[in-house]
């Protein structure tokens, strides 16, 4: 990546970049092919992959008129702290792969979009330097958590993510074994040279003598997550834990019952089990679980500004941003990472007065 160079003018808005999508084709051109696959790809057939952006549009909004939306306001509280839009940009890993910064240039689109970053524990600078940029920035970020098999390990990692200045951590708790990932298994992702994860060290790799073609279990990753780790990390630690990957209602209050401070609906980008529901089918389910206990975030194939429109009205507090990100990131470095969060903040304020919502708290289920 020491040759990367922004495309065309460098500036998206002159580019004509309009709508997220129009990125991906771009950003196809600049990754190479293993890593672009693992970018687009899912596990299986990649049914829930494509399930997950065809069903927010299953969902039909139904707007009041005749309203005064003179004003819109998109700011929500969340944890304690204003943020300016709904809008959160999720964990994907090593993002060194797509810009020579890495996640600082993400970082630093995301502070230009007043987006929180949620950072990898598979991101390819130490949280140490990501921490102080942040600072720097004046930006807040989100530690996501593996747990590591050593669970030493990851306490060893989320001390200095948190003496860094993270501002919640965000556990993983649907990867107990990575899905059938087929694109991945042809073109292994880990496979470039210059590629590291400085976050997980090398000595806790276990070896699996298991014939590759036979093998289920990640050589870092726990197999055996419980809601006994969201009770440790909110002993530990005292900014909030997220429990991401909830798909069911009774997972939800288990997770709220061990500890969790907030729930993200996700099936991890379709990445995992394939079939399983897309998110915005199961969100309704899973707020009403929560009983507004927690708040309820959700991630999977958001695109559009209705999209997120449609996950507030059936209950998340907020969205995460996963692929659009990294098309923006690859493009355009930073400003294409603030240029995909702008046009999804254009798209939720153009349908919150199409909807006659003048603030996010309006938004709700009567306009579906």
């Amino acid at each position: 990546m020491s040759s990367w160079t922004s495309r065309a003018t460098g500036d998206p808005s002159v580019d004509g970049w309009v709508a997220l999508h129009q990125a991906e084709a771009w950003a196809s051109e600049r990754i190479d092919p293993q890593t672009w696959d693992y970018v687009r790809g899912g596990a299986g057939d990649e049914v829930t992959l494509r399930d997950n952006i065809n069903s927010w549009s299953r969902h039909r909004l139904r707007p009041h008129v005749m309203t005064d939306v003179s004003s819109l306001d998109t700011s929500i509280n969340l944890f304690g702290a204003r943020l300016a839009h709904p809008i959160v940009i999720a964990p994907t890993a090593s993002h060194a792969r797509y810009h020579p910064e890495g996640e600082i240039a993400t970082l630093r689109g995301g502070a230009a979009a007043e987006a929180i970053t949620t950072v990898s524990t598979l991101a390819s600078l130490p949280v140490d330097e990501i921490g102080a940029r942040a600072r720097e920035l004046g930006t807040p970020w989100w530690m996501q958590v593996y747990i590591q098999r050593e669970r030493s390990q990851t306490y060893e990692l989320l001390d200095r993510a948190v003496e860094a200045g993270a501002g919640a951590l965000v556990l993983t708790v649907d990867t107990p074994s990575l899905g059938a990932r087929d694109r991945d298994k042809r073109n292994p992702f880990g496979a470039p040279t210059g590629i590291e994860f400085p976050n997980v060290p090398a000595h806790t790799v276990h070896p699996d003598p298991t014939p590759a073609h036979r093998r289920i279990w990640n050589p870092h990753l726990a197999n055996n997550v419980t809601g006994d780790d969201i009770t440790a990390l909110r002993d530990r630690y005292v900014i909030p834990v997220l429990a991401k990957g909830i798909l069911r209602a009774d997972d939800t209050r288990r997770a709220i019952d061990a500890g969790a401070s907030g729930i993200i609906v996700s099936n991890h980008g379709g990445r995992n089990l394939d079939t399983a529901p897309a998110t915005a089918d199961v969100l309704a389910d899973i707020v009403a679980a929560a009983q507004g206990h927690v708040p309820i975030l959700v991630d999977g194939g958001i695109r559009r500004g209705t999209d997120i429109v449609t996950a507030l009205c059936l209950g998340a507090s907020a969205v995460l941003i996963g692929r659009p990100i990294i098309w923006g990131l690859s493009t355009y470095g930073a400003a294409g990472v603030a240029h995909a969060i702008d046009i999804l903040r254009t798209e939720l304020e153009m349908a919150m007065a199409l909807l006659g919502a003048a603030d996010v708290a309006a938004l709700n289920p009567d306009l579906l």
